[in-house]
């Protein structure tokens, strides 16, 4: 069996484009946990009428808080159910800020020899400039409006030690096509 590879990093950083590059390369199935997430959260008691009052108290960035136990329990069961898949996180389901959580990421982390987070560049400013020009572009394109909160998560997404602490390696982008980026993990995991 292959291993699983898993991808991590903020929004906009490539993981989607990645994994399915990868995925069709290796022969193997590719999983988004932005989609998979609906189907594991109720596991774990979320309630969308709950979802919708937060969000009309608090708007996105309460539901947001709201959701991080029930990611953690999506980082679980997707490791669990898809083992040799090729696995793209969505952003926030490895930014955990209460330490129990984070350490439940850890632990379902720990198996897996290939966890990459993706990111720009080295430099923490141009990493949320350029995704933050990325999600703006996506945010206009999707939704035809930019919340300028929402930009404000990569920075945090990028500050937060979370990523840097679960990652096995870091790669930057900056300057690479998708396929040279998916040849640089593929010979990493060849080694």
């Amino acid at each position: 069996m292959q291993d699983t590879i898993i991808l991590i990093g903020p929004m906009c950083a490539g993981k989607s484009t990645i994994a399915k590059l990868l995925a069709e390369e290796l022969g193997t199935v590719r999983v988004e946990l932005d989609e998979l997430r609906w189907d594991y959260y109720p596991e774990a008691g979320y309630d969308d009428d709950e979802a919708r009052r937060i969000h009309a108290q608090s708007g996105n960035l309460g539901v947001l808080a709201y959701c991080k136990p029930f990611e953690v329990h999506a980082v679980e069961r997707v490791l669990q159910d898809h083992p040799g898949a090729v696995i793209d996180f969505g952003a926030g389901h490895t930014v955990q800020e209460d330490p129990e959580l984070l350490r439940r990421v850890q632990r379902a982390l720990a198996p897996h020899r290939h966890v990459i987070l993706l990111l720009p560049a080295a430099d923490p400013v141009t990493s949320i400039q350029i995704l933050n020009q990325r999600f703006r572009t996506l945010l206009e394109r999707e939704v035809g409006a930019v919340d300028e909160r929402l930009l404000e998560l990569n920075a945090r997404f990028i500050r937060h030690p979370a990523n840097q602490l679960l990652a096995r390696v870091v790669l930057y982008t900056e300057g690479e096509t998708p396929e040279e980026t998916c040849g640089r993990i593929r010979t990493l995991i060849e080694t």
